[in-house]
């Protein structure tokens, strides 16, 4: 929120029962699920000995595409990172991601069908608490890299 607040953008916050699940927190929040940031930290793995995390962030409607992440990052093989990972590189508890990264070693990809519509819905790094952010003040504090990295829940 801080961050929100230096750079002027234009968001609000929403107070729920403590949620970390998309589909469920985006009932609560009432928006479409479409809207929701779901954000996944993945590993990713060029070579045998080297290993990179990715910050993935996918509308709630979607799911991520593994092989997509790794395409566009260069990566051999591609995986979920485990939740202690995960919690440490984002610095909140899984359910909770924001689709910011303050780690050096933590990469942020969006989806690009995300940024479609004109407000994102997040967990503010708590399960009880949500942000609406306007995208366009979203893409200007968090300059992510953008990429075609979902497919269709239901494919």
């Amino acid at each position: 929120m801080a961050l929100a607040d230096r750079h002027g953008a234009s968001y609000r916050l929403i107070e729920h029962p403590p949620e970390g699940r998309t589909e469920v927190v985006s009932a609560l929040r009432g928006h479409d699920l479409a809207q929701s940031a779901k954000c996944l930290v993945v590993v990713v793995r060029p070579d045998k000995r080297t290993c990179r995390y990715v910050l993935a962030v996918v509308p709630g409607d979607r799911r991520l595409d593994l092989r997509r992440v790794a395409e566009c990052t260069g990566g051999r093989r591609v995986g979920f990172a485990d939740r202690e990972t995960a919690e440490r590189l984002a610095g909140s508890v899984s359910g909770s991601i924001i689709p910011f990264s303050f780690h050096p070693d933590l990469e942020l990809i969006v989806e690009e069908d995300l940024l479609r519509s004109d407000v994102l819905y997040f967990n503010a790094a708590r399960l009880d608490l949500s942000m609406a952010l306007a995208t366009d003040d979203y893409l200007r504090m968090a300059r992510p890299r953008t990429a075609r990295i979902s497919e269709p829940a239901d494919s």
